[in-house]
């Protein structure tokens, strides 16, 4: 449920798995993915630090992920937290347009996590001014729903508001990470060279590559 997404921040990732071998050019996509995911999160208030970033391959399936760990319990989310989650969500495939022009099927569990929230938002927290503050139900029985011609409470014309109040929501989020993954352009490619290298960042790292980049600008 979308409460597993924004509970205390744990990544499980399942066991190493040395024998999937990734070609250069895809190893490479998955690094800048998971720098963009790293530098949006880091670059926004409020957010979880970002504990590492790592290439390897995972026997769930992951071909590589970004840790944040929450220091202590963390029960209630703003609307500004959720709207972090959704653009830090968005931030591996903002990476991937801007270097490679052009996108991959990588995105599709981000997706997925960034429209929960983005409907639970509408739908479930009241935290569209287009919606209200209305409970509109639960999302899956929306959707099954539609698909009978039995929506809960409303009709189509409802039903088209929410998906359009959802797409508002993580098009704006996905604005919001591709202008910082712009502006921080030279820590992403600092960042993404290193973790080719050594394939895993820890925090201190990615963190002394910030302090390096902000050092050289004062310079200039």
């Amino acid at each position: 449920g979308l409460g597993d997404v924004y509970k205390r921040q744990v990544v499980i990732a399942g066991y190493q798995k040395k024998s999937r071998v990734l070609s250069e050019k895809e190893k490479l996509i998955v690094s800048y993915h998971e720098v963009g995911h790293a530098l949006v999160a880091a670059l926004q208030t409020n957010s979880a630090p970002v504990h590492k970033i790592t290439i390897i391959p995972r026997t769930s399936g992951a071909l590589g992920y970004t840790m944040q760990v929450d220091e202590g319990e963390h029960f209630l989310m703003s609307k500004e937290e959720l709207e972090n989650k959704i653009a830090t969500f968005t931030g591996g495939r903002a990476a991937e347009e801007l270097i490679f022009h052009s996108v991959t099927t990588g995105a599709s569990n981000d997706i997925e996590q960034a429209t929960k929230i983005a409907r639970a938002m509408v739908t479930r927290y009241g935290m569209s001014e287009q919606m209200g503050m209305i409970d509109y139900g639960d999302d899956d029985e929306v959707f099954i729903g539609r698909d009978f011609g039995h929506t809960k409470g409303y009709g189509e014309e409802v039903a088209s508001m929410i998906d359009r109040e959802v797409k508002r929501i993580i098009d704006d989020c996905y604005k919001e990470a591709r202008a910082i993954i712009e502006q921080h352009r030279d820590v992403l490619e600092r960042c993404c060279s290193l973790l080719m290298e050594k394939e895993k960042i820890g925090q201190e790292e990615f963190e002394g590559l910030f302090a390096e980049a902000e050092g050289e600008a004062k310079e200039c």
